[in-house]
This record gives structure tokens, sequence and C-alpha cells, in this order.
């Protein structure tokens, strides 16, 4: 079944005003929107993506009547030339929803490897990718999207960083540190976990990556053998504040000779009893700053 939108979601992920796009379609009859059995105008993801294009090219100048007059050839070609030729963040973001949308590695490969040139591989997964992952949040929870998209577009992101991880030179110095990186048992969403691997590495670190789902059986053995002076992990689908309690009360008083680092929606702001060696942090800026504080000569 096709993913339907309402007016409203359409104002919300192009920017472009719910008045404003009325009067766009009774003037240049850019959509023709169905209405359901409440009478409630309805857009497909077809109408998504010519607002998103639209929205691109009139926040870069031109008129929506010239826009309106533009084959769709013609439209498609002036966005990609548009999308290589600015660092508009709201305007890469558009164009990899639209990717998303139509399974389009092509495109995603394009966009991604052009900010990356731009901006560096840390900035532009802070600057592009994560706010981007933050409309694929706000998309699955209005059922604007389908599982196959949010799988197609993570698994994309998700290989860039593994490359990206493994072209790290891998010899940390006598002084560095020891992390071990996890998500505990029912936490399989890993972007933010991996990105993390990859700012701790490239400053010099040592990470044991443990990835998702993991039984804390395994954790156990894993910080048996390697004494890790930093355990991360993230919270992001575990809602249970209880559960979360316990669980960081455990981690908290088995290693509290290691520095426990945790972050993640379903921690950040909430009123959760912490030890000593246990900090939230709340953003991936903080984390950088954390990391960088640490020497590792």
């Amino acid at each position: 079944m096709e993913a339907t939108y309402t007016i409203k979601d359409l104002e919300q992920l192009t920017g472009i005003k719910a008045h404003t796009i009325r009067i766009w379609e009774q003037r240049y009859k850019i959509l023709k929107p169905v209405r359901n059995e409440n009478n409630v105008r309805c857009y497909c993801s077809e109408d998504l993506k010519l607002m998103l294009n639209i929205s691109l090219l009139n926040n870069n100048g031109y008129k929506i009547s010239k826009i309106a007059g533009m084959p769709m050839d013609e439209l498609m070609e002036k966005v990609m030339d548009t999308i290589e030729g600015n660092t508009d963040f709201t305007d890469q973001i558009g164009a990899l929803t639209i990717a998303m949308i139509d399974f389009d590695e092509g495109r995603f490969e394009k966009i991604i490897s052009s900010n990356i040139l731009k901006l560096g591989f840390e900035k532009a997964i802070i600057q592009v990718v994560f706010p981007f992952l933050m409309r694929v949040g706000f998309l699955w929870q209005t059922g604007s999207i389908s599982p196959s998209q949010e799988h197609f577009i993570s698994n994309l992101i998700r290989q860039k960083l593994v490359v990206a991880i493994d072209s790290l030179y891998d010899a940390p110095g006598k002084n560095s540190q020891t992390f071990i990186l996890f998500l505990p048992k029912g936490e399989m969403h890993e972007i933010s976990l991996l990105f993390s691997s990859y700012i701790i590495k490239s400053k010099g670190h040592r990470v044991i990556y443990l990835g998702q789902n993991l039984p804390i059986v395994d954790l156990e053995k894993a910080c048996e053998k390697h004494y890790p002076d930093f355990l991360l992990t993230v919270f992001t689908a575990l809602s249970d504040v209880e559960r979360i309690q316990k669980y960081l009360s455990y981690l908290g008083n088995k290693y509290e000779n290691s520095e426990i680092w945790v972050s993640g929606y379903q921690v950040i702001g909430q009123d959760l009893d912490l030890s000593n060696n246990i900090t939230v942090i709340p953003s991936i800026n903080n984390l950088i700053q954390m990391v960088e504080k640490i020497k590792a000569l």
C-alpha cells in the first residue's frame, strides 16, 4: 500500500506553508491531490518528491512560475545541478529523502560523496546524515515510509561508516585508552554507535566493537579479557525506564573502575539515578569534545 501524506505532512517535510501549497495547486496545477472519505487532501509519494524538488529550487532563487513550466527532465537536471553547487543542508536532506523514497542508491552515493568532498567525512555525517536520520524517524513514526525504505537507506549509511572505520590507521599509541562499544539486548540501531567508533579510533584510541543486541554475558566476557577504560552504549528503542535504570545500575557497580558513557533518546533528559562513573552524553558534538580531552600519545 502506497504511503499517503496530508498537506500538513508536506508543509513539515518541505518547509512550504500549507497555504502556499494550496495557492500553487490552484494557480499552477502543480499537484492534483485526492480526497479521502473525510474530505481531507491526500498526497502520494510522487507528490512529496515533486514538492521537495520544487522547494529546493525555490529556495535557490527559481520562481515558482518558472518551475511550474519546466518539463520533468529539465526540473530534475536543475535539481541535481543545484545540489552539487551548494552547501545548504536542508537541500541535501531533501535530496536524500527522495533517494530513500525511490530506492535510488546512485543518487544517495552522489549526494553523500559530494558532501564528504566539501565538508570532510566527520562534518558530512554530523551536518547532513544525522539531521536526515531525524527526518527518517519522523517519517517512520507517521507511517509515511515503509520498513524496506528505512532499511535501504540505513544500510547504505552503515556501509559508508564501516568503510570509513576500516580506512583508519589501526595502531593505538602506548597511552591510548581502550573503549568497548556495544548496544544492549533489544537495541538494533547502530549508526550512532558506528560513528562513535569512527570518532574514537580517529583520535588514536583502541576500539573493541561488539555491535548490536549484545547479551550481558557476552559483554562480561569481553570486559574480563580486555579491562576497558571506557564502555559506551546507546539506548534508542528500549523505553522501559525501570529496566534501563536497573541495567545502568548493574553496569556502574560491575565496572566501577571503568568510565561508562551512555547516550540515546531513552536516557537523555531522563531522571535516572546514576553512579559517579556513568556520564550521559547529550549529543555527538559532546562526545567529540570528551574524546578530544583524552590524550592518546
